[in-house]
């Protein structure tokens, strides 16, 4: 913040200083710290030639391209900062006034003059990443539809409901819960979780074999430190999550490929010589389909003869639609199976909470691996989960949030089956994606003509183990229907769609 004396400005009508005298210098650049009101600083840099307001005109659209001043940020009133800068109150005024014109601000009586948010819209298109930038996602399209699995749109969080949540869980808490607490998590938390996934989805625990972590990565990071590292080798299905392989990599865990089909992952082929397997077995992410039942207790079979454990990845468990329930493969066998789950998909990922349901014999050794307190999920969301799932918030929010889901995948569906019938969707029963499967050799095309359209979609190929080479390849689009918001979601398949229809004339002809 700059006090005293006002530095000068370069302007045609002479340069501004201290008070009303006019000068002869010219001041190229300089820094002007103004406007203290309502507890906020302005800091502006006024720089260049031409009119008092062109100046300041220039200055303030620049803070706002460039970051400094945020969407719905409030302006100081105009006399304030002529006050301050030294300027004629018409002078800001005017500024202020064009500035609302060319839609970089919004000003209404009684709310003051505001960054508007459309400035950022603008600000977003004039700093899209060029082709070779993008990896090449087209010359001029910018990416409008966000088409890619994982990610539950953040408008549906339960805000109101958490909230209440919040206040019932933290005005019972006892003094002690806002202290180092406990590295397997707040007991309340693992109390509701034991009830709630042993009604939901079948898993048989107690509290104290349950540790809550950050999330469904900070839980598989626990297990890699525990079972794996060394020359420890893992089983993982053949399409996964690159995400999950690179994090056993960097625990020095070697993994090794096994085929998935329609019935999910191949167990038969699991090698004896592997300490574990990771599967999907609600809903093989990112193929579709459960485990079928065969193959599960065939899963089981494998550990107890190898000595092997089962990690069980819920991924979209909770969400599914045309078939009945899948429970837990946890289930057939609590002692050889650690069960990972999260509410990244069911509430949102900023919560950072997942959960262990582990062996008895592997509970104070992952809690060691999780060290000090660093890694610790927030007490008080951990409260305030418990109390969520107590009170029944949470099976509103999966119900509520299953239907949502249900109705996005039935419009992407019946879309592409009016539009592009060549095409066939799998994986539907369940979670927040679908399979668009491709005629071979396609699928890097499809992509590259989805990007053209302006749609963010992923292949399966990105998904596809790097030493499968040997097994079987499949072509096709992994089409994530959750994030887009409503206004979106019609324009992003109709998008998907022409993209699709290019790629197939393209083949044809």
């Amino acid at each position: 913040m700059v006090r005293g004396t006002r530095p000068e400005v370069d302007v045609s009508e002479g340069p501004v200083r201290d008070g009303p005298s006019r000068g002869e210098t010219p001041v190229p650049r300089a820094w002007i710290g103004a406007a203290e009101v309502l507890g906020a600083d302005l800091h502006l840099e006024l720089a260049g030639t031409g009119s008092r307001r062109a100046v300041l005109t220039r200055a303030l659209r620049e803070a706002v391209r460039g970051g400094r001043l945020a969407p719905g940020v409030r302006l100081p009133p105009y006399r304030s900062l002529a006050a301050d800068l030294g300027l004629a109150r018409n002078t800001v005024a005017d500024a202020y006034a064009e500035l609302v014109a060319e839609g970089w601000l919004t000003s209404r009586q009684g709310s003051g003059t505001r960054v508007s948010t459309r400035a950022a819209a603008s600000v977003s298109a004039e700093t899209e990443p060029t082709a070779e930038e993008a990896g090449g996602r087209g010359a001029t399209a910018a990416l409008a539809y966000d088409l890619v699995q994982g990610r539950p749109d953040p408008a549906h969080f339960p805000r109101t409901a958490w909230l209440a949540s919040a206040r019932r869980a933290w005005t019972a808490a006892p003094d002690e819960a806002f202290g180092i607490g406990d590295p397997r998590g707040r007991v309340e938390l693992r109390r509701a979780l034991a009830g709630y996934l042993g009604r939901v989805r079948g898993v048989r625990t107690e509290p104290e074999r349950i540790v809550i972590c950050a999330g469904a990565a900070h839980a598989l990071r626990l297990l890699a430190r525990v079972v794996g590292g060394g020359e420890a080798t893992w089983a993982v299905e053949a399409y996964g999550l690159p995400f999950h392989r690179a994090l056993l990599a960097d625990a020095g865990v070697r993994t090794v490929p096994v085929e998935v089909d329609e019935d999910g992952a191949r167990v038969g082929r699991l090698p004896r010589d592997a300490g574990a397997v990771l599967l999907t077995p609600a809903h093989q992410f990112p193929t579709g389909g459960p485990l079928h039942a065969e193959r599960r207790a065939a899963v089981v079979g494998w550990a107890r003869s190898t000595g092997g454990l089962v990690l069980e990845d819920d991924y979209d468990g909770e969400f599914r639609y045309d078939r009945r329930p899948v429970g837990a493969l946890q289930d057939l066998d609590p002692d050889r199976t650690a069960f990972i789950g999260s509410v990244s998909k069911s509430l949102s990922p900023a919560l950072r909470l997942g959960w262990l349901v582990l062996p008895a014999g592997l509970v104070s050794e992952v809690v060691a691996a999780k060290g000090e307190r660093e890694p610790y999920s927030s007490a008080t969301e951990q409260l305030t989960l418990a109390d969520f799932v107590a009170s029944g918030g949470y099976d509103r929010q999966v119900r509520r949030m299953r239907r949502h889901h249900r109705e996005r995948r039935d419009r992407l569906v019946a879309v592409l089956a009016a539009r592009v019938p060549r095409v066939r969707v799998t994986g539907i029963a369940a979670g927040l994606h679908a399979v668009v499967e491709l005629p071979a050799g396609t699928e890097r095309a499809t992509v590259a003509a989805a990007a053209r359209h302006g749609v963010a979609v992923e292949g399966l190929d990105g998904y596809r183990h790097p030493d499968a080479v040997s097994l079987p390849r499949r072509d096709g689009l992994v089409v994530g229907y959750a994030t887009p918001p409503e206004r979106l979601y019609g324009p992003a398949l109709d998008a998907l769609c022409a993209a699709l229809t290019e790629t197939m004339n393209t083949t044809d002809s």
